[in-house]
C-alpha cells in the first residue's frame, strides 16, 4: 500500500491507530512523506521462478499440447481444457493471439460471420452488424477474451518457447521438443527438453511448422493427397474460410491441424482478416479429440 501524507509523524500515527505496517519514512519532496512497501527484490525472483517451475513441471504431461497460440489455438484448448483434459499451449512469441492481434493491415478490426457468431457470445466478445451476415469486433478485445477464457478454463499457456522437433513412439506422435525462443533466434547450440502429450494440435499458421517437422523427419506419411504439405492457395475468403474447418483433422496418428495450418497442410485458400474459420476450426479440433465429430 502507498501512503502519502501531510508528516511523517502524522503517519506513523495512522498507520499504528490502523494496524497497518510501518516502514522507513522517505521525503518524496518537501510537501509529501511516503511509507515504503516491505519488499524484498531477492523474494520477488524467489516467487517468479518457483511457480513457474511448478507450472512447467506440470506441463511435462499432458492430455494436450497446443502448439501456437493464435485464434484456434487458444479456442481448442479453451473447450479440451473445459472437458477436464490437461491442456498446455506452447507460443514462440512475446505475445498471444497470432495474427489477429493486427486485424486487416493494422486496422485492429476484425470481421466474423454468421456460422461463427455463437463462439463471438461464447466468450463474451462484444461485436456489431456490418451487413448482413458480417460482422466486426475489435481485435484487442477477442484476443483478451480467447485468452483469459482458455486460462480460466484450465489451459496453461508459456510464451517465448519453441517447439524445435516431435517426440514419435510406434509412428505416432507422442510430444514436443522445445526450447526458448531466445536460444532458437540467436541459433545458440542448447539442447532441448521434451513433454508428453497424448494428442498434438498445430495451429502454427501459413508455415504449419509442425506438420513440416514431421515431413522432414519421416517423408511423405501425412494423411494429405500427397502425404507431404500441399500449401496455401491464393487469397479467396469464401473458400479459405469453409475450407479451414474442413481441413481441420489429424493428419498423422497423434498430430491435428487447426487454424491457417490446415489449410497449409491440407491446400486450402487463405482468407485474410476473417476469423470466424478460425474459431470454427479451433472448436472442431477439440471435438475431434473429444470424440464429439
Amino acid at each position: 500500500m502507498l501512503l502519502t501524507v501531510a508528516h511523517p509523524f502524522v503517519g506513523a500515527l495512522f498507520l499504528f491507530a490502523t494496524g497497518m505496517p510501518t516502514g522507513q519514512p522517505l521525503q518524496i519532496n518537501k510537501k509529501e512523506w511516503y511509507y515504503e512497501m516491505h519488499l524484498e527484490d531477492v523474494t520477488i525472483s524467489k516467487a517468479i521462478i518457483t511457480r513457474y517451475q511448478e507450472e512447467l513441471l506440470e506441463a511435462l504431461e499432458s492430455d494436450v499440447a497446443v502448439v501456437g497460440g493464435g485464434p484456434a489455438g487458444l479456442v481448442a484448448a479453451y473447450y479440451l481444457a473445459r472437458a477436464n483434459k490437461k491442456v498446455v499451449l506452447f507460443e514462440r512469441k512475446l505475445s498471444i493471439g497470432g495474427g489477429m492481434w493486427g486485424g486487416g493491415m493494422m486496422f485492429n478490426q476484425i470481421v466474423v460471420q454468421d456460422e461463427a457468431l455463437p463462439l463471438l457470445k461464447e466468450f463474451g466478445i462484444s461485436y456489431r452488424s456490418f451487413e448482413d451476415g458480417y460482422y466486426t469486433a475489435s481485435s484487442v478485445e477477442a484476443v483478451a477474451a480467447l485468452t483469459l477464457g482458455a486460462v480460466r478454463a484450465g489451459a496453461r499457456i508459456f510464451n517465448l518457447i519453441s517447439v524445435e522437433d516431435v517426440m514419435v513412439r510406434e509412428n505416432r506422435i507422442t510430444g514436443l521438443v522445445i526450447n526458448w525462443t531466445p536460444v532458437d533466434l540467436g541459433r545458440l547450440h542448447v539442447d532441448p527438453l521434451t513433454v508428453q502429450s497424448s494428442y498434438v494440435i498445430d495451429c502454427t499458421g501459413h508455415d504449419a511448422q509442425v506438420a513440416g517437422m514431421v515431413v522432414k523427419k519421416m517423408g511423405a506419411v501425412l494423411r494429405t493427397r500427397t502425404g507431404n504439405l500441399e500449401g496455401e492457395k491464393p487469397m479467396w475468403a469464401a473458400r479459405g474460410e469453409t475450407a479451414t474447418v474442413a481441413n481441420t483433422r489429424e493428419i498423422y496418428p497423434g498430430l491435428l491441424v487447426a487454424g491457417m495450418a490446415a489449410n497449409a497442410v491440407c491446400g486450402g485458400h487463405r482468407m485474410g482478416p476473417v476469423f470466424g474459420g478460425m474459431l470454427l476450426s479451433g472448436r472442431r479440433a477439440a471435438r475431434l479429440i473429444l470424440g464429439e465429430e
